[in-house]
């Protein structure tokens, strides 16, 4: 029988060890974060948005998060993207690759395409000398010293940190556009978050 009190205090120290990764790649932000940033908001185009494995689930959430915040932004799946899918991108259109290792074939291989085809290309990576990282435009760094599990090979603070960095570039989208309240209720018009954006309006 396991001790309760293990099993609480293993989640404790998993989100305090995900709060302190945050904390790091925050201290990390400057000039890359900012060239990421305006490159976004200039983009004419779309931003594509792609990733494998758990980082793929990560770049999906990215994405819907960045199109709810009133900019156009589309999931890749990097593995159906060489199938096929290659033709979202279109010229104007900025990719944001998220890999972690840098190093995850059907990502590169995206990452190719979207430099023969002229696009921008921005990289979510860990591994700034990766073959991701020198094909991209930009880097964020997504370093990370462990996972910060039991087994240390668990994606866990390195999405944690990936999750993250997106929902500081869409505040960042965000602010440069002045997306407000009453913008983010005209797209959820269908939910409780257009209600209690009115209600808040009304009191």
């Amino acid at each position: 029988m396991k001790d309760p009190n293990e099993i609480v205090q293993i989640g404790r120290s998993t989100l305090a060890s995900e709060a302190r990764a945050i904390a790091s790649v925050e201290t990390r932000l400057g000039k890359e974060f900012i060239d990421a940033v305006m490159a976004l908001h200039a983009c004419r185009g779309r931003i594509i948005v792609t990733g494998m494995g758990k980082s793929g689930h990560v770049a999906r959430k990215i994405a819907a998060t960045l199109t709810s915040t009133g900019t156009r932004a589309i999931f890749l799946h990097a593995a159906e993207a060489l199938h096929g899918d290659l033709g979202i991108i279109a010229p104007d259109d900025v990719v944001m690759a998220l890999s972690y290792s840098g190093q995850t074939e059907e990502v590169v291989r995206v990452a190719e395409y979207a430099i023969t085809n002229g696009n921008m290309l921005i990289a979510m990576t860990a591994e700034t000398t990766s073959p991701l990282a020198e094909r991209a435009t930009i880097i964020l760094d997504t370093h990370i010293d462990d996972e910060g599990t039991i087994l240390d090979i668990v994606p866990t603070l390195s999405t944690t940190v990936q999750m993250a960095l997106g929902d500081a570039i869409a505040g960042a989208l965000m602010h440069l556009s002045d997306f407000d309240a009453k913008a983010f209720a005209r797209l959820h018009p269908g939910g409780y978050i257009e209600r209690r954006i009115n209600e808040k309006e009304n009191k």
